[in-house]
């Protein structure tokens, strides 16, 4: 017996939009009162609209999401939430980016392999985009803080040797000024 569609979808800030996880949502059939949405980091499970979306999961319900990153960024914590879901709860769930990974409520056994297989990639994916992610933020911050930007408006033709320099505004007591570092 079918239940219910839920749909989840979560950005990982409040500036972030999330219409094209909704126009997903719409498009699958999942009824809009039945999604539920966060607008905070996927590190952990620890989200209201994911908790008020499992009080509400029953045996038999499916659960869509967009892609798998979605759901969560931590490879422990997306490997026992997924179980909980198809186990625990009895739910099927949908990815709708990574069809292979769909339990639809599916007793294939092979399918099922495959889909835990998937999972367990994609899930381990998902954490390694988050520490790029936090790599990639700490280097930004460090050239940023570094005064160390190498952005093209930063480079210029210099006069004295007509090569391309990076010049940068430095602080001098009477006022901004420009300056050339040859490399």
């Amino acid at each position: 017996m079918l239940g219910k569609i839920y749909g989840y979808i979560r950005v990982s800030t409040k500036e972030q939009n999330e219409d094209r996880q909704r126009i997903a949502m719409e498009a699958y059939g999942v009824p809009e009162e039945n999604v539920y949405m966060d607008k905070q980091s996927g590190k952990d499970f620890d989200r209201p609209g994911y908790r008020a979306l499992m009080e509400v999961l029953d045996e038999g319900d499916l659960f869509v999401i967009k892609s798998i990153d979605r759901l969560g960024r931590d490879f422990d914590e997306i490997l026992e939430q997924w179980r909980i879901i198809t186990k625990d709860k009895g739910a099927g769930i949908i990815v709708l980016d990574m069809p292979i990974l769909n339990t639809g409520l599916q007793s294939d056994l092979l399918g099922r392999v495959v889909a835990e297989m998937m999972l367990t990639l994609m899930s381990y994916m998902a954490e390694t985009e988050r520490e790029n992610i936090r790599q990639r933020q700490a280097e930004g911050i460090a050239v940023w803080a570094g005064g160390r930007s190498r952005s093209r408006r930063n480079f210029r033709r210099c006069a004295r040797c007509g090569k391309m320099a990076c010049i940068r505004r430095r602080w001098r007591p009477a006022s901004w000024a420009w300056t050339v570092t040859h490399s």
